[in-house]
């Protein structure tokens, strides 16, 4: 048993290294030739594949925690870079509160160069794609950041939170997951069942039925930090032969990366503990309640009677997109009477962030 183990790391170990390789050195000739896609079923993996153990739990009987690094991929923008300071000091401030299991945090900042912030935020460089090879789409650079980190950090805690800039903590978050599977939030908007013929490109009928793909995008989850390294190769491959594969791209749109990862996970036999309550995404959520992250992707348009306008820019309104080359001031107007609960607290929360965030307007 020791010298097969000590096999399939090496290989592992091998098939990361050849993948750094060729994206860096070769990138007009392996990837194109070994990338995952529907003219190739024989190479549908660059890295192995290898049915994942069950991670025993590492909380003893005696309640030790078992803590989770959070890691934010961001560029070096306006846009994302704001939103990072204000994701990075709600951590701060549940790091250490009642039940949280928060280790320590990374921004993996994909522009290849430092920045100005990197006093504030704990921040490891990595590289970007070779040019052009994300095809116009930014979040392909994601994947390739995390096989960078996780080759290249001594990551102290056994399980990683995979984070976004425009996440807020709300409360502090102990660690979700349990039993060797990870902890995430279903999307309604993945659905494997619905494009599996797609997927089937990817996820080939001996690897098991389609519903062993989650309905979930690599973020927020909370996974063992060995499973992701395992995943992560694999992720970054698969969502490059998506992109490279119209019929995908077509069926996927800005969600391929999400697929990537939930086919990958699939892949690698690491399932999910599809967890509501990890997050809201307001306007649609309304109450905070027992959630842990406000993600604020979507606009939140009101008129001045607090109801929805939603499609159209509203007499009120707070969209992180209006922020996309200028940061957002201190001391944003609050929503009028009647908008929801989870609204009013990402406004709040948004605007304790830059009066208390030193050098804001810098």
């Amino acid at each position: 048993m020791g010298c097969g183990n000590f096999f399939f790391t090496v290989l592992i170990t091998l098939s990361v290294a050849l993948i750094t390789y060729n994206i860096l050195i070769s990138a007009n000739a392996p990837l194109k030739q070994d990338l995952p896609g529907p003219s190739s079923r024989s190479t549908l993996l660059v890295d192995p594949v290898i049915k994942m153990p069950l991670e025993r739990s590492r909380r003893s009987s005696f309640g030790k925690k078992r803590l989770f690094h959070t890691a934010v991929t961001a560029s070096d923008s306006v846009y994302n870079t704001w939103q990072c300071r204000v994701m990075y000091y709600w951590y701060k401030k549940h790091k250490d509160g009642p039940n949280s299991e928060m280790g320590g945090f990374t921004r993996i900042l994909h522009s290849g160069k430092p920045d100005k912030f990197m006093e504030e935020i704990p921040t490891f460089i990595a590289q970007p794609l070779p040019a052009g090879m994300d095809q116009g789409y930014i979040v392909l650079n994601r994947p390739w950041a995390f096989v960078q980190w996780l080759q290249k950090t001594d990551i102290k805690e056994d399980y990683i939170l995979m984070a976004e800039p425009d996440h807020i903590i709300v409360k502090p978050i102990p660690n979700l997951s349990k039993d060797g599977l990870g902890a995430a939030f279903p999307f309604f908007y993945i659905e494997p069942k619905k494009y599996e013929s797609v997927l089937r490109k990817y996820f080939p009928e001996d690897k098991g039925p389609i519903t062993n793909i989650d309905p979930i995008g690599n973020s927020p989850v909370i996974v063992g930090k060995e499973s992701l390294k395992k995943i992560a190769p694999t992720w970054m491959n698969v969502s490059l032969a998506m992109k490279k594969d119209p019929e995908t791209d077509k069926a996927f749109g800005w969600v391929l990366e999400m697929y990537g990862y939930a086919v990958s996970s699939a892949l690698h036999g690491v399932g999910n503990i599809l967890y509501k309550d990890f997050m809201i995404q307001p306007p649609w959520d309304t109450e905070v309640g027992k959630k842990f992250i406000i993600h604020y992707t979507y606009g939140c348009d009101y008129d001045m009677k607090g109801k929805l306008t939603y499609g159209k820019i509203g007499e009120w309104r707070f969209d992180k997109r209006s922020y996309d080359t200028v940061i957002p001031p201190r001391n944003l107007p609050l929503p009028p009477p009647g908008v929801p609960e989870s609204v009013v607290t990402l406004v709040k929360m948004v605007n304790e962030a830059t009066a208390n965030i030193p050098n804001w307007g810098s």
